[in-house]
């Protein structure tokens, strides 16, 4: 029997095409004999829907289509759509009003519906604000094909149902396990329906806990998972089949949409199917891997939000080249524009450099020099600022300048403004508001300086895409004479290091300094991380890509005593 998984990329409450990306791999999957097309968690209305589901009408349009759906597909195959259902004893018995749901369709019906029982709610999930958790074991029977007159039986999974494993884990996250129920009720097959979000390495773990599950059971297991990017969050795809012998006989894409097939044979075992096409291959570098789910999330949040085009400030600087890198490997080099702006302060380097980029990427450019911005500035505020130094204040004014400029420039021509500061600059809070926080996705404020450098010079690493002296000269702002960020910052590599134990792993000042970091440094840090959050509150979507973002899944307070420091 064969069975094809669908590796969509559904675009949130987009109900009608999500639908036909469905119907379409229903079509094509049963044009090649599949008995059964899986599709990822919440495929037909995108993951995660967040307050949309608030709204009726938009439970009643996935109703609609589901049914819909049933009646499209070809009458051959089944498919487990991913959907949300309505809870009927939600009134009656003061429960969630959904169900994060798994609807079986064949033969023109809706079959057999199931829930998912295990409900996030960590990090960037909120599953318990809007669905009940079901509390039957999902099951289903499927007859082979003819002669045989045969059946299968099937558990089904999604998502966080199969991340529950005590023995893998050395703990328990929830009451229930739904695998051990499945192995237990004899299932012959089990399949996982993800919307798993991307971060680095997190792909390998994966696999490390399905392979554990299936060594550990001896029951094959199918995982789908969701590719694309919605919002801050972006899914890798990279679906995969392992048969009982906890090998992968089957892979999708990474960062791409998907059909793969796999083939259950008559010992209920997984083995290859992939017709005409080779395994794909899976990046091996943080740095590799960083870049395409970057890239993937550019593409995506640009044409979910109806952009084509995208411009940013190219100071000459290693981030905003970058994200120019990044922005022309998604969108296409006639679709990106670079706005040089120097200063009286800006080094000579900075718009050579700023100019090599442009001519390496091919991209479009412009300069726009602020030194009247500046004088006109300095003229208003005078009578404020008089017999007042030079300080932070007129600092900011010229970022204010660039990011007004590229505003203007955004509202004039409808073009996506990104942002280009890095994970250590929110942190600390060297960033200007309204001045380079602006723009509508922030694409590397995820990504800490120092691996940023070291993903630009894996971009170089067959030829020069990024300037050698963008990474080699000392970052600076360069917003007055000399300035270097070394000047009020530890080194990056230090700095990051520091960021990540407090950030990533939750440890005290005490345990820091215990790590070898100087005392007061370590205190400064921690000071300008928590005075900072006002910033992040306020600054545009970050593409997530590690396990502690500044995005829906960081909710600190902004009005509070507590420095991060316990």
């Amino acid at each position: 029997m064969q069975i094809a998984i669908a590796q969509l990329n559904p675009t949130i409450g987009d109900i009608i095409h999500n639908a036909q990306q469905i119907v379409t791999s229903a079509e094509v999957a049963a044009s090649q004999n599949t008995r059964l097309l899986l599709t990822p968690e919440l495929s037909l209305c995108g993951y995660p829907p967040r307050d949309l589901l608030l709204y009726p009408r938009f439970i009643d349009s996935l109703k609609q289509q589901l049914y819909a759906i049933a009646q499209q597909i070809p009458t051959e195959i089944a498919v487990l759509v991913g959907t949300v259902t309505a809870n009927p004893h939600a009134t009656s018995k003061g429960q969630k009003p959904l169900f994060n749901s798994m609807a079986l369709l064949e033969g023109g019906k809706v079959q057999q519906v199931f829930h998912k029982r295990l409900l996030p709610t960590y990090d960037v999930f909120d599953e318990d604000r809007y669905f009940q958790t079901g509390d039957e074991i999902n099951i289903f029977s499927l007859e082979l094909p003819s002669p045989s007159n045969e059946s299968i039986k099937i558990g089904v999974t999604i998502c966080e149902d199969l991340w529950n494993d005590e023995d893998f884990w050395g703990k328990r996250s929830y009451e229930v396990n739904p695998i051990a129920d499945l192995v237990t009720s004899g299932v012959d097959l089990i399949v996982n329906l993800s919307a798993s979000p991307f971060t680095v390495g997190k792909n390998k773990l994966r696999e490390e806990i399905i392979r554990h599950t299936v060594t550990r059971h001896q029951i094959p297991i199918i995982y789908a998972n969701q590719v694309g990017a919605n919002d801050d969050l972006i899914f890798d795809g990279n679906s995969i089949a392992l048969n009982k012998d906890g090998v992968i006989v089957s892979r999708g894409k990474s960062f791409e949409s998907d059909l793969v097939m796999v083939e259950l044979d008559q010992n209920q075992n997984l083995i290859s199917k992939s017709i005409g096409r080779d395994q794909p291959e899976i990046e091996t570098t943080e740095e590799a891997e960083i870049f395409q789910a970057l890239v993937l999330g550019v593409k995506d949040y640009a044409r979910k939000c109806g952009f084509t085009k995208v411009l940013l400030g190219l100071s000459g600087g290693i981030d905003s080249s970058i994200v120019a890198a990044i922005a022309t490997a998604a969108l296409g080099k006639d679709n990106v524009l670079g706005i040089l702006m120097p200063s009286p302060y800006s080094s000579e380097h900075s718009i050579t450099d700023a100019i090599a980029l442009v001519n390496n990427l091919g991209i479009k450019s412009q300069k726009l020099a602020i030194k009247e911005g500046m004088a006109a500035y300095d003229h208003i505020l005078e009578p404020l600022f008089a017999d007042t130094e030079f300080g932070v204040a007129e600092e900011n004014i010229q970022s204010r300048i660039r990011g007004n400029l590229l505003m203007a420039i955004s509202n004039k021509f409808g073009y996506l403004l990104l942002s280009t500061g890095n994970k250590s600059e929110m942190a600390v809070g060297y960033c200007t508001l309204y001045g380079d926080m602006n723009g509508g996705l922030a694409v590397i404020a995820d990504v800490p300086k120092s691996k940023v450098f070291d993903i630009c010079r894996w971009l170089n690493r067959d030829s020069e895409i990024i300037p050698v002296n963008v990474i080699n000269k000392p970052p600076s702002a360069e917003l007055k004479p000399g300035q270097v960020d070394q000047d009020s910052l530890p080194p990056y590599e230090i700095l990051d290091k520091i960021l990540d134990l407090i950030i990533g792993q939750h440890q005290s000042e005490a345990e820091v300094i215990d790590a070898g970091y100087e005392p007061e440094v370590v205190k400064r840090i921690m000071k300008l991380l928590s005075r900072a959050e006002f910033k992040r509150r306020q600054a545009a979507p970050v593409l997530k890509i590690t396990d502690r973002a500044f995005g829906t899944g960081w909710r600190m307070p902004i009005a509070s005593k507590w420095i991060i420091n316990n």
